[in-house]
């Protein structure tokens, strides 16, 4: 029987513990997409968690969707990166950076190009974002041809390089929390007719092509994935072949034997079961509303290898030592959550600075 404290292989690497740190999105980059000045001092600070699996990062100018996200494919990105790795690297931990496209999920008012957003299909979401000028209704997204799908898995590949070269230990490829990945598996926002859409074999086509382009540039041991089965953020609805379409998904991403499949749990434990059964590397599941007291249970039932830890890490700079004591947390704020500078992102107290 594991427990949270041995330690776990991910890819080529060795982590002291069964922790990680879940990416979440904090809106503080630059206008350019570079991450901002204190980014290296936040990521440093949670290093001990061992693997810290960065904030949703764009991997080209229309995968952007909300203010302030930063991005992964110009020179200037990859060097405000390297600072955050480095420091990272320094306080002992490995860092994996997100590679989020939004799609649909976007609002031209929050880029710098201000262009429509692109989806699988011109489906609006139906849903509100947050702008610069407050909320507003998501627009319908531009249909993406044929050949830019073909494009955009090119440019999940070069994200995934200049990851590599802004010195990240690996990368990983958001396929979940309703953003361009996952909206290809919904029939309602997929209403392709060409190869991209209709079956669960078409649907799941974009997420391992992008999987398989990501690992044959930079190495199946530096390439994780997130998904989020039968999730319905970003208004989408998977219909009901979709436990088989993650069934079948998971079972060919499997082939390619990446790094880690990570799992945001939405509730079917009878799936989750199903893809841990059929997956061979190592298994994250982040359960949203997991607490201190029962952070353990996946590890020692053995359904997770990893547990990724999302706001309690936000709060907590030394949440494994505050865990293994069994000392207080700090409660999150979320007013502080998206945008801002210290307050709520570098200012969380530590035990060492309380005593």
């Amino acid at each position: 029987m594991n427990s949270l404290w041995d330690p776990v292989k991910l890819g080529n690497i060795t982590l002291p513990h069964r922790f990680a740190m879940a990416p979440m999105t904090r809106s503080r980059a630059k206008p350019d997409g570079t991450p901002g000045d204190l980014a290296a001092e936040y990521y440093a600070q949670r290093a001990s968690l061992g693997l810290i699996i960065t904030e949703g990062t764009q991997p080209s100018d229309d995968g952007q969707g909300y203010t302030t996200t930063p991005g992964i494919y110009t020179d200037a990105h990859v060097a405000g990166w390297k600072k955050v790795t480095s420091a990272v690297h320094k306080a002992g931990g490995k860092v994996f950076i997100q590679l989020m496209h939004a799609g649909r999920m976007a609002h031209p008012d929050n880029t710098p190009h201000h262009r429509q957003p692109v989806a699988p299909s011109a489906v609006a979401p139906g849903q509100q974002m947050f702008t610069p000028t407050g909320m507003q209704d998501a627009p319908t997204p531009r249909a993406l041809t044929t050949e830019e799908i073909k494009a955009t898995v090119q440019d999940f590949r070069h994200a995934a390089r200049r990851a590599i070269e802004a010195g990240a230990d690996g990368v990983e490829i958001h396929g979940a929390n309703g953003y361009l990945i996952q909206q290809f598996f919904a029939p309602n926002a997929n209403l392709r007719t060409d190869e991209y859409g209709g079956s669960i074999e078409n649907r799941a086509r974009f997420a391992l092509e992008v999987a398989a382009a990501v690992a044959a540039e930079i190495g199946a041991e530096r390439t994780g994935i997130r998904l989020s089965p039968l999730g319905n953020s970003g208004g989408l609805n998977e219909g009901p072949e979709a436990a088989d379409l993650y069934r079948h998904l998971v079972a060919e991403l499997n082939t390619l034997s990446l790094a880690y499949l990570h799992i945001l749990h939405t509730g079917d434990e009878k799936l989750v079961q199903d893809l841990r059964s059929s997956w061979t590397q190592t298994f994250l599941v982040n359960r949203p509303n997991a607490t201190a007291e029962n952070l353990d249970q996946d590890v020692i039932t053995g359904l997770a290898d990893l547990v990724p830890v999302g706001k309690m890490a936000l709060a907590n700079p030394d949440l494994v030592s505050r865990l293994k004591k069994k000392a207080p947390l700090n409660q999150p704020n979320p007013a502080t959550f998206f945008g801002g500078g210290a307050a709520g992102f570098t200012d969380y107290p530590t035990l060492a600075s309380m005593a």
